[in-house]
């Protein structure tokens, strides 16, 4: 890496990722550039310091991820979706170069792929919605960033739906809260260590690709053959169960069925009058 200091096709960012892992120091990275090289995800693996990225998730692309999952999971075919933005600060500034806007362009617009191809009754294999995304840099709104997207989709016996949406937000301030999670997140990470029964003494901690942080990131990266997973609330899911898990408590559901039965809506109110009940439910 040495004789390669300075030179344009290493970035900046990737020499602080080398850095920070041979400090054996968690690496995040919150910006779209391709900073996870090849070699700097073996360099990694070899000193099994935590990776994560790319591109916090604060405004825009969150909500994304989410009307796009609405639509996909009720049966809505999402055929085109425009997004525009413009701001001020110095991120809208390093956005104005095109090769630092093609990196954006890219980790806003892979949100929707996975979300796509979980129905292949709305998508045929190689089928996508047209998706175009626009970044301006306007000085004078400074941290005030203004993102406008259109949503407009196929539904029922060949009808139009469109959905527009129109968000202001303080960039930075929306930025810093998820610097503070990602490093607690991390770091709570790095402290937790799996084994499984009957397999020896071995304790294993997480892969070094720390994908568990994908809830707060545009662009996920994951291990080799892990899959990519942009859906928010299957993303959040997965943080929250690992908490669960940490806790000696099973994974959480949302099947409920305490609350879709007579006879256990009766032991429910049992509970609330004379204590715990001694019945659970199995599925036959």
């Amino acid at each position: 890496l040495k004789s390669r200091m300075g030179e344009a096709e290493v970035s900046a960012s990737t020499v602080f990722a080398v850095a920070s892992i041979l400090e054996g120091t968690t690496f995040i990275n919150g910006s779209p550039q391709n900073t996870f090289v090849p070699g700097v995800i073996e360099l990694a693996r070899q000193k099994k310091v935590f990776i994560a990225g790319d591109d916090f998730k604060s405004g825009q692309t969150k909500m994304k991820s989410v009307m796009v999952d609405f639509l996909v999971s009720a049966g809505i075919k999402p055929v085109s979706i425009v997004s525009y933005n413009h701001l001020g600060n110095n991120d809208g500034k390093n956005l104005s170069a095109p090769s630092q806007f093609r990196s954006k362009e890219i980790s806003k617009s892979n949100v929707v792929d996975d979300m796509v191809a979980s129905n292949r009754i709305l998508f045929e294999e190689d089928e996508h919605p047209d998706h175009v995304v626009v970044i301006k840099y306007v000085p004078y709104v400074a941290d005030s960033k203004r993102a406008m997207d259109e949503y407009t989709s196929e539904i029922f016996m060949g009808g139009k739906n469109t959905i527009v949406m129109h968000n202001t937000c303080e960039d930075s301030l929306l930025a810093t809260p998820l610097i503070y999670d990602l490093v607690i997140l991390g770091e709570l990470c790095r402290r937790v260590q799996i084994k499984k029964d009957g397999e020896g003494e071995d304790w294993e901690s997480f892969h070094p690709v720390l994908s568990l942080l994908s809830y707060m990131l545009k662009a996920p990266l994951v291990p080799n053959g892990a899959p990519v997973v942009n859906a928010l609330f299957t993303q959040r899911c997965a943080v929250v169960n690992l908490m669960r898990a940490c806790l000696g408590l099973a994974p959480d559901n949302h099947m409920t069925l305490e609350h879709r039965f007579e006879s256990t809506l009766a032991a429910l109110g049992e509970v609330g009058n004379d204590g715990p009940a001694s019945k659970k439910m199995k599925l036959g």
